[in-house]
């Protein structure tokens, strides 16, 4: 239910594109509701050639504190910001932009933690574990180095552009805890599987990896906002080797 508006009402946006995927607004405004806060999140679809003037005006507006960003802005609203957080910085994308008292932008990024919590609350560790990541952009960045901290023991990554791969793979290289390698489709061996493409958002969509090689036992994870939970070809156990919808907006701001 949208609360009553008034002049006084904190506006917040979600930007993306496309953006009638997204299932924040509703649950975000409820929570602003349950907390007392007169806000509202409001879901604006803006093209990647259109994101510096989107910005320009965003900074002008004196009543939006909040910007919630989705595929494909993570990175470009990442330069936007004045100041943000170290894990931010290390990723260089932001999934979460709050207005400063200078009126600046500081930024965050928070899928990795939701990805992570997400699995737990499921009774999922992912500490130990051989990880295979599917996606390296914004979202699939921040899983990873999610997943690095909470202590995998391994993380495999596959990417459809080459460089944008073996960039994140250097750059958690670099932190000396888990080895990062080039992973493929192919999710034998692993037993913690994160799917962070537009794979399944739409109907008719193929599976991010190839099934028939899952190990019995492996948790799926999908970072896809579609409602439904798709049943994976064989499964003999619905509760841990399926393709779980991750929706991630309902994660970015609580």
């Amino acid at each position: 239910m949208i609360p009553t508006l008034s002049g006084a009402t904190r506006l917040y946006v979600i930007v993306g594109d496309p953006i009638a995927q997204v299932r924040s607004p509703a649950g975000v405004t409820a929570a602003f509701a349950a907390r007392g806060h007169d806000g509202i999140l409001v879901p604006v679809q803006v093209t990647p050639n259109d994101v510096p003037d989107f910005l320009l005006v965003a900074a002008r507006l004196k009543n939006l504190d909040g910007i919630v960003v989705t595929i494909p802005h993570k990175f470009a609203c990442y330069q936007a910001c004045a100041s943000a957080t170290e894990r931010a910085h290390f990723l260089r994308t932001v999934n979460l932009m709050r207005r400063r008292a200078d009126g600046a932008w500081h930024g965050d990024m928070v899928d990795g933690l939701g990805f992570v919590g997400a699995a737990r609350a499921k009774g999922i560790d992912p500490s130990g574990m051989r990880a295979l990541l599917v996606g390296a952009g914004g979202a699939g960045s921040a899983i990873a180095l999610a997943l690095v901290e909470a202590g995998v023991r391994e993380i495999a990554i596959h990417d459809s552009e080459p460089g944008r791969r073996d960039a994140l793979i250097y750059q958690l290289n670099r932190l000396g805890r888990a080895p990062a390698r080039v992973g493929t489709v192919d999710p034998a061996g692993f037993d913690f599987v994160a799917n962070a493409t537009p794979a399944g958002m739409k109907d008719g969509d193929p599976l991010p990896v190839d099934v028939a090689r899952l190990a019995p036992s492996a948790y799926c994870g999908s970072a896809t906002t579609t409602a439904e939970i798709r049943r994976l070809p064989g499964c003999q156990e619905p509760s841990r080797r399926r393709l779980r919808p991750a929706g991630l907006e309902q994660w970015q701001v609580t």
